[in-house]
C-alpha cells in the first residue's frame, strides 16, 4: 500500500522535557493505525506535531508526498488532515449544524456557506445527528459531542482523520456505535490515525499498532504481534487491568 503519512525521526522538547523522542512510522492509504501507550507517553503531542499545532525540534513529516513539517494547522487541514480533540471542543454558541458547517468552511476545500451547509447536513446524517441539527451544541450528551467532533472533522473532507480518544467516556452501546462509525469512515476512503485507551476496541479496529512509552516508540506491528511483545506488557505493568486486556487480545 502507498504511504500517505510518513513521520521520520520527530522530536519535541518543552524546555528540558523531551515529550517525543526520535519517533518514526508510516501510515498507508486506507489504513487504520492505532497509537497506544500509558498516560504521558507523548501520543497527543505527536498528534499536535502532525497537524501543525506544535513545531518540531527535529525530524520530518510528509503527507501525500509533500513535506508538511512545521506547516501551520490551517495549511495542514487544507492539504487534507483533520482531527478531533481528546477534550471535546464544540462551539457552544452555535447549533449542531452550524458547528459542522464551520468545519466545511475551513476544511480542505474552503467551501462557501451554501455548499458548506450541504456538506454539513450530509455528514450529520452519517453520524446520526441529523435530528439534532438545529439544537444547541451545548445540549448534546457526551456521546453526542463526541460524534459532533467527528462530524466537524469529516466536514473538512480529509484524506486522513486523527481521532484522539473518541471512545473515552462512552457506554458499551455508544462504543459499539462509534466503532462502526470509524470502520465506515475507513471504508469510505479516509485513512485513520487514532489514539485510544480502550484496548480491546483499538486492537480490533486497527490494522497496525504503534506503541509509545516515555516519548519513544516502543513497538510497532499488527495487533496480534504487539500484544505479545514483552516490552509492551512491561510498559503497562503499572496498569494490571490493561495488561490483562492486552493479553486477552488474540
Amino acid at each position: 500500500m502507498t504511504a500517505l503519512l510518513e513521520v521520520n525521526g520527530v522530536t519535541k522538547r518543552f524546555g528540558g522535557l523531551v515529550a517525543v523522542s526520535d519517533v518514526s512510522f508510516t501510515l498507508a492509504e486506507g489504513e487504520i493505525l492505532g497509537l497506544i501507550g500509558p498516560n504521558g507517553a507523548g501520543k497527543t503531542t505527536l498528534f499536535n506535531m502532525v497537524n501543525g499545532v506544535y513545531k518540531l525540534n527535529a525530524g520530518k513529516i510528509s503527507f501525500a508526498g509533500e513535506d508538511i513539517t512545521n506547516r501551520p494547522p490551517n495549511e495542514v487541514v487544507h492539504l487534507g488532515i483533520a482531527r478531533t480533540h481528546q477534550i471535546v471542543k464544540p462551539l457552544y454558541g452555535m447549533t449542531v449544524l452550524e458547528n459542522v458547517t464551520v468545519g466545511a468552511c475551513f476544511g480542505r476545500d474552503y467551501l462557501q456557506l451554501k455548499p458548506a451547509r450541504k456538506v454539513a447536513l450530509e455528514v450529520l446524517e452519517r453520524v446520526a445527528l441529523a435530528d439534532r441539527a438545529d439544537t444547541s451544541a451545548r445540549s448534546l450528551t457526551i456521546a453526542g459531542k463526541k460524534r459532533l467532533e467527528v462530524a466537524r472533522a469529516l466536514a473538512a473532507r480529509p484524506k486522513l482523520l486523527l481521532l484522539d480518544e473518541v471512545l473515552a467516556g462512552l457506554n458499551p452501546t455508544e462504543v459499539e456505535m462509534m466503532i462502526g462509525m470509524v470502520r465506515g469512515i475507513r471504508d469510505s476512503g479516509i485513512s485513520v490515525l487514532m489514539i485510544e485507551h480502550l484496548m480491546q476496541a483499538i486492537m480490533s479496529l486497527s490494522d497496525r499498532i504503534v506503541v509509545l512509552n516515555l516519548g519513544a516508540k516502543l513497538a510497532e506491528g499488527r495487533p496480534q504481534v504487539v500484544v505479545q511483545d514483552p516490552n509492551v506488557v512491561e510498559a503497562y505493568l503499572g496498569f494490571p487491568d490493561i495488561v490483562d486486556k492486552l493479553r486477552g487480545v488474540q
